[in-house]
C-alpha cells in the first residue's frame, strides 16, 4: 500500500522535530492508516506483527491529543510484560521530548510500590503499565482515571493468553464512556473481538500482513541432531559465524536455567532470563546482555517479551515453539535497523520435524536443512570471516601506525613479515584441527566361489537335531514329501 511521509500528517512542529531526530521521515503502513483515525478521535482495531511500528502509530496521536499543561492522567496504555511497558514508555518519551510539560511512567510489578507513588504524584498525562500492577494503585487510590481520553490494548491477544482479561474488564469500566479505545493485536480471537463490541464504539479496522512474516534479511537454518549435542551446536556456531549476541530460546524455565550452566561449563558468558527472576534480577541481566558483557541471553518467550537490543547477531531456537507465531516473534529480534542475522533451529524427533513444517507454512518462508558441522568445517568457515574482516579493514580504515609497528617488530626483533603474521594468526586460532582424511573407496569386487558339494552338504544342516520334529533321519530322499506332523 501507499504510505505517507510524516510532513504529510498534520503534526505539531514540536512531533515534527523529534521524528525528524530519530530518524523517521517516511511513516509505516500501519502508522499511514492509523494515525490519521486517531487524530480525527475514532476508536482502532489494529492488527499487525511486531516490529511494523505500532509504538509510534498510536503515540504520536496520543501526545499530540494531550493539552499543554494538562496535570491529570490522559492517556493510558496497558501491556503484557514489564520489558514492553519499559520500551513502550521509552519510545514515547523520545517522542515527546519537546514537550516538557508532559511526563510518560512506565509501573509494573517487581519493583516497589513506593518509588511509582511519588512519580504519580508529581503529576502524570501518560501511564504505562501492566495490568496487575495498574490494579493493585487503582484499589489504593494512586490512579484516578476520571480524565482519561485514551486507552490502548498494546498486544491484546498476549495479555489475555497471561489471563488478564478480567483486570481489563474492570480497567475499562472505571474509564470514561466519553474516551478512545485503542486495541492492537497480532491475532483476533473471540475474545478480543468480544471485548472490541462491548467497549468500542464503531472502530476503524486496521489490518496489515505481509505474504512473508519472516525478514529476508534473516538467514533460517535447521541441524537435525540429538538433545546433548546441542549446547555443542551453539558453541561451534558461535565460532563459525563470528556471532558477538545471541537470544537462545527455551520452552520452559527449568531447561532455562540448565542450559545457562552447561553453556557456562563451556566456556561461553551467557544469563538466563524467565519469570522467576525478580525486576532487579531481570535489569542485571539485560544490561549485562546489552553490554555485550553476556554473549548468549537464555530466555522463555513470555520472558523475552520486549526485549529490543537492535545488535543481536543470531537467534537459536534450542526448543522448537508449539506455536509458529512464536517463532517469527523470536526470530524478529535478528536482522534489524538494515542488519542481517541468522536463527539457527535445533530438530530431534518426528514432532520437531512437523512443527518445522508448520512452521514454514505459517511464516511463507523456507528453512534451509544443513548437515551438522565438524569442527574441521567450523575452522575453515572462521577462516574465511576472519580473512574477510582483515580485508575490510584494509579498505575502510587507516593503518600507517600499524604499518610502523610491523617495521619496528621485524627490524628489531628480527622477525620476518611471514612469522610475524603467523605468531599474531596464532591469537586468532590457538588451535588447529587436522584436516579429515577421505574415506577410501573400496573397490567393487565379485567373489566367485565354486561350489564344494560334499564340505556345503555337510555343513548345511537343516534337519539338526532338536530343531523339528518328525524331520527325516539320514534316509534323505526317501520319503518323499513333508515331514509328519504330530
Amino acid at each position: 500500500m501507499d504510505t505517507l511521509s510524516f510532513s504529510e500528517l498534520s503534526l505539531s512542529p514540536e512531533m515534527q522535530k523529534a521524528i525528524q531526530e530519530m530518524g523517521f521521515t517516511q511513516a509505516s503502513p500501519i502508522q499511514t492508516q492509523t494515525i490519521p483515525h486517531l487524530l480525527a478521535g475514532k476508536d482502532i482495531i489494529g492488527q499487525a506483527q511486531t516490529g511494523t511500528g505500532k509504538t509510534a502509530a498510536f503515540g504520536i496521536p496520543m501526545i499530540e491529543n494531550i493539552a499543554v499543561g494538562d496535570k491529570v492522567i490522559s492517556s493510558v496504555i496497558l501491556c503484557p510484560t514489564r520489558e514492553l511497558a519499559i520500551q513502550v514508555s521509552e519510545e514515547l518519551k523520545k517522542l515527546a521530548r519537546f514537550r516538557r510539560d508532559l511526563t510518560v511512567i512506565p509501573i509494573y510489578g517487581g519493583e516497589g510500590m513506593q518509588f511509582q507513588i511519588r512519580e504519580l504524584r508529581k503529576g502524570v498525562q501518560i501511564v504505562v503499565g501492566t495490568p496487575g500492577r495498574v490494579m493493585d494503585h487503582l484499589n489504593r487510590g494512586n490512579l484516578s482515571f476520571d480524565k482519561v481520553k485514551m486507552i490502548v490494548l498494546d498486544e491484546a491477544d498476549e495479555m489475555l493468553n497471561m489471563g488478564f482479561r478480567e483486570d481489563i474488564e474492570i480497567l475499562l469500566s472505571h474509564m470514561p464512556t466519553e474516551r478512545q479505545t485503542v486495541l492492537f493485536s497480532a491475532t483476533m480471537p473471540k475474545a478480543i473481538m468480544d471485548i472490541a463490541k462491548r467497549f468500542q464504539k464503531d472502530p476503524q479496522l486496521v489490518k496489515v500482513t505481509t505474504e512473508r512474516l519472516t525478514a529476508t534479511s534473516i538467514e533460517q537454518i535447521f541441524f537435525e541432531t540429538s538433545n546433548d549435542r546441542k549446547a555443542e551446536l551453539i558453541g561451534l556456531a558461535i565460532q563459525a559465524y563470528d556471532i558477538k549476541l545471541g537470544i537462545v530460546f527455551c520452552n520452559t524455565k527449568a531447561m532455562v536455567d540448565d542450559l545457562v550452566k552447561v553453556l557456562q561449563n563451556q566456556g561461553l558468558t551467557a544469563d538466563g532470563i524467565h519469570g522467576d527472576l525478580n525486576q532487579m534480577q531481570r535489569n542485571k541481566v539485560l544490561t549485562r546482555f546489552r553490554k555485550g558483557d553476556a554473549k548468549l541471553l537464555v530466555a522463555t518467550d513470555v520472558a523475552a517479551r520486549g526485549i529490543d537490543v537492535s545488535n543481536v547477531d543470531a537467534v537459536f531456537n534450542y526448543d522448537i515453539p508449539h506455536d509458529p507465531e512464536y517463532y517469527v516473534h523470536r526470530i524478529g529480534r535478528t536482522g534489524r535497523a538494515g542488519k542481517t542475522g541468522r536463527a539457527f533451529s535445533f530438530v530431534t524427533g518426528r514432532n520437531d520435524f512437523r512443527r518445522i513444517k508448520l512452521i514454514e507454512s505459517y511464516s511463507k518462508s523456507s528453512i534451509e536443512r544443513r548437515a551438522v558441522p565438524t569442527e574441521f568445517e567450523v575452522f575453515e568457515l572462521k577462516k574465511k570471516n576472519v580473512l574477510a574482516a582483515l580485508a575490510e579493514s584494509l579498505t575502510t580504515e587507516q593503518l600507517d601506525a600499524y604499518f610502523n609497528i610491523v617495521d619496528e617488530f621485524t627490524k628489531e626483533g628480527g622477525l620476518t613479515v611471514r612469522q610475524l603474521s603467523a605468531a599474531l594468526l596464532k591469537t586468532v586460532f590457538p588451535a588447529i584441527p587436522t584436516k579429515p582424511k577421505p574415506v577410501a573407496e573400496l573397490p567393487h569386487t565379485k567373489i566367485e566361489r565354486k561350489p564344494t558339494w560334499e564340505k556345503d552338504r555337510k555343513d548345511f544342516k537343516p534337519w539338526s537335531k532338536g530343531k523339528f520334529k518328525g524331520a527325516p533321519s539320514s534316509s534323505f530322499g526317501k520319503d518323499k514329501g513333508k515331514p509328519k506332523r504330530r
